[in-house]
């Protein structure tokens, strides 16, 4: 297992460095407008001048390097335009908070209501039950997630009678962004879970149970979800911290203060540095979140040894 980690860790960093020396490339492409707050206003020797102070003027590999050298620091960069000469860090520190609140009572939600959702669909499959959350679940991934997250918001805002823009003080106004972060989510674990406790309900060891004389419920929630239960606990993580980070449009819809509007302002105003700490912080995420997906197979698990190749006994 933790030979599995070490190399899980190593191969993590690589695709880092990788990704975010792309990133780095791919922003020294932009304009250079992304790096002055005034850039209309400055004269070519003034532009110069600062492209020097920031060492844009040196040779790429140069850049890479001392940029790596300062991410090993902490050093994420300064904004130039969003906040004119603050660090990075020092932005993401007051949005990233909001958006793991955000993104806690989220997942909270929708593991309450997927898991158990799935877990009835199967349980009574062909029934009204099973009809009703295939309908709902067909509903969520047939229509764009943009038409009915501004049916939430419209009609939501009247029934709690709370104003469109986010008020971070007041729990009313938590309830819809939660709400519509959490229907994917919803859906997605309802239908997989239902997919895997159907596939294991007919497996021998259930038929086996059943001729014992145990009761079905008893077979379906105490057998069945349990080994149906372990392929989908790899995608947990993943969700978990991608929806902590905070839905881009969710966010921006109802004017939260976290990291998905963040990202869409950033862009809009060409500031590179800090797009690129931004897609740092994604990057990160997303590796973590695999890792432990895997790890947490493994704990649900024990029959499964990440550390040895198939077929070694």
């Amino acid at each position: 297992m933790l030979k599995y980690l070490a190399k899980r860790i190593g191969r993590s960093l690589i695709t880092l460095v990788i990704i975010l020396t792309i990133v780095f490339c791919l922003l020294r492409l932009m304009p250079i407008e992304g790096y002055f707050p005034n850039y209309e206003k400055m004269t070519p020797q003034q532009i110069q001048v600062g492209l020097e102070e920031m060492g844009l003027t040196d040779p790429l590999p140069v850049q890479i390097v001392r940029f790596f050298k300062d991410l090993l620091h902490g050093d994420l960069g300064t904004s130039r335009i969003y906040r004119a000469n603050v660090a990075v860090t020092e932005i993401l520190a007051d949005k990233v908070p909001v958006s793991i609140k955000l993104g806690v009572f989220s997942m909270i939600v929708s593991l309450l209501i997927g898991i158990p959702m799935g877990a009835l669909m199967a349980r009574y499959k062909y029934r009204f039950f099973d009809k009703l959350g295939t309908m709902f679940i067909v509903c969520i991934q047939a229509i764009p997630a943009a038409v009915y997250f501004l049916y939430i918001q419209l009609y939501g805002t009247q029934i709690l009678n709370v104003g469109l823009l986010f008020d971070i003080n007041n729990p009313k106004y938590w309830i819809l962004p939660v709400l519509s972060m959490s229907l994917n989510n919803i859906a997605f674990y309802g239908m997989w879970l239902r997919r895997y406790m159907v596939d294991e309900s007919n497996k021998d060891y259930v038929k086996l149970a059943k001729a014992k004389g145990v009761s079905e419920g008893g077979v379906m929630f105490k057998h069945i979800f349990r080994n149906a239960f372990v392929p989908l606990a790899q995608y947990i993580p993943t969700a978990f911290l991608n929806t902590v980070i905070g839905s881009i449009y969710i966010e921006s819809l109802y004017s939260v203060p976290g990291m998905g509007g963040l990202l869409v302002t950033v862009i809009k105003k060409h500031d590179n540095t800090m797009v690129q700490g931004i897609v740092l912080l994604y990057a990160c995420v997303g590796v973590l979140g695999l890792m432990l997906g895997d790890v947490l197979m493994v704990i649900l698990d024990p029959r499964i040894s990440l550390g040895k190749k198939e077929g070694d006994r």
